[in-house]
């Protein structure tokens, strides 16, 4: 059984994710600081292919020690969905330097140095595993804008070129290394919109709706599959149309 690792995978878009891949086959190892009822919920569903790992990614310097402790549980790793995140919001000018360094720090150095050390694993295991995956969850945040998401959108648009990059580095090994940018979808990250805001954003839409979570974690799940072996550096946008 193949192993992939989901970050922020106990609630919202991680958890959608962590759970349409156990559903299709793979092992899932949800990475959280806690569990929530419906990670425990989604694990009772998959008990076989759902698995909790408490970490909290603020903490860099553990990060070393946590893959190869996953991989001895679980064996090869198969993939890497870098989901995990915070949507600070907030007027750049008003900020606090705390929360800037924060959000950088979570949204961006934290899954650098995880991928650095999950690609460590995928170089060893390529000939066994053939190849791997990488997926990081961005934005459309990250081509648009958005007032107040400053911050967030430059972490956004950062993983971007790191995926494009990454790509090169690791297609020679048959790893590949893909982001998907989700548009605004109904999960903790977008409860600061009001229903104004979500009104304008659907009516915005070629669709005339929202894309939700089944349909990032289908396209999450996509990119994990054979069926996408040649397909890397790229961008897939799952937001209904809304950036046409």
């Amino acid at each position: 059984m193949r192993t992939i690792i989901v970050t922020g995978g106990s609630r919202g878009l991680g958890l959608g994710i962590a759970e349409k891949l156990a559903g299709d086959g793979f092992r899932v190892v949800a990475i959280a600081r806690r569990p929530t009822d419906a990670l425990d919920e989604a694990m009772h569903k998959h008990p076989d292919t759902l698995k909790f790992w408490p970490f909290d990614l603020v903490d860099i310097e553990g990060i070393p020690a946590l893959v190869p402790a996953i991989r001895n549980e679980f064996g090869l790793l198969h993939g890497l969905v870098n989901n995990a995140g915070i949507g600070t919001s907030g007027v750049l000018a008003n900020m606090r330097v705390g929360d800037i360094e924060r959000t950088v720090q979570l949204n961006i150095v934290s899954p650098m140095v995880l991928t650095k050390h999950v690609s460590r694993a995928m170089m060893i295991d390529s000939g066994k595993a053939g190849g791997g995956r990488i997926v990081n969850i961005s934005s459309i945040v990250a081509a648009t804008g958005f007032c107040g998401l400053a911050v967030y959108g430059a972490t956004k648009a950062a993983f971007v070129g790191f995926t494009k990059s990454l790509a090169r580095e690791l297609g020679p090994l048959g790893v590949t290394v893909n982001a998907v940018a989700p548009g605004f979808v109904d999960t903790a990250m977008t409860e600061g919109l009001d229903d104004g805001q979500r009104e304008q954003i659907t009516r915005r839409s070629p669709l005339k709706r929202l894309a939700g979570i089944d349909d990032v974690a289908a396209t999450v799940a996509f990119l994990m599959s054979d069926a996408a072996r040649n397909i890397t550096g790229t961008v897939m946008t799952v937001d209904a149309g809304s950036t046409a």
